[in-house]
């Protein structure tokens, strides 16, 4: 990092690198604390994370099955249960390193190996079914400052919708496979965002919670048209 102080009066130059060198001890000291081979570990773990959601979710790769299938040495009708198996493989993978980083040092959050890498221990739980296990420990570590609050509450919304109860921030989607008794097999459903608890004030927790978007906001960048929804409509929905 430079600084210009050149231009400056005498006296502003004097006070600036006064000042300038009464912070370098502290810089000094903050870059210390950071843990930069766990940083590296946890970047890449963060990297395989996003590595196969990236093909199955974007729209580029998605648009080219075949050629994927190809380079993939898979064949198309098997392309994307491959795709999910390597996925879900990757997941197991990083959950079990991933414990035993926890065991070792607790959440490694923003004091232990800055921004971003303290989100990368958080994806891993939330793409694993461990999230009822290490949900304390992500809130813990949101309420320290360690985590975005956020991304704790999308945590928890995911969670209560596992056990079948309302969202408080409107961050699930969620899609049924119906079956087509015409052709004997599933179908996607259109997805709707999971029923939330007191909808009507659900923009006002999003914004405490640090979301930049409002409910209709993050359900049109998903792809869904939002509407309010009760467990009561999801539960009479063919599934």
């Amino acid at each position: 990092m430079t600084f210009q102080i050149t231009q400056l009066p005498f006296f502003m130059k004097y006070f600036l690198t006064a000042l300038l060198l009464a912070l370098l001890p502290h810089l000094a000291a903050a870059q210390a604390t950071i843990n930069q081979q766990l940083k590296h570990e946890l970047d890449s773990i963060a990297e395989t994370d996003r590595q196969w959601r990236r093909i199955l979710f974007a729209p580029r790769y998605r648009r080219q099955p075949d050629s994927l299938a190809t380079a993939l040495g898979v064949t198309r009708e098997s392309l994307n249960s491959y795709l999910v198996r390597r996925m879900q493989q990757t997941d197991s993978v990083n959950l079990l390193r991933l414990r035993a980083i926890i065991k070792q040092y607790g959440y490694p959050g923003k004091t232990l190996v800055g921004e971003p890498t303290n989100e990368a221990a958080w994806y891993v739980i939330q793409h694993s079914d461990a999230i009822d296990q290490y949900l304390p420990l992500i809130k813990k570590a949101a309420g320290e400052g360690e985590l975005p609050f956020y991304l704790y509450a999308q945590m928890l919304d995911r969670q209560l919708m596992r056990d079948g109860k309302a969202q408080l921030y409107g961050t699930q989607a969620f899609g049924y496979n119906v079956l087509n008794p015409k052709t004997g097999r599933r179908e996607a459903q259109p997805p709707f965002v999971w029923p939330i608890k007191d909808a009507a004030k659900v923009n006002e927790r999003r914004k405490k919670a640090g979301f930049p978007t409002t409910v209709e906001q993050n359900a049109a960048n998903l792809g869904i048209q939002y509407q309010v929804l009760t467990l009561k409509d999801v539960a009479k929905m063919p599934k």
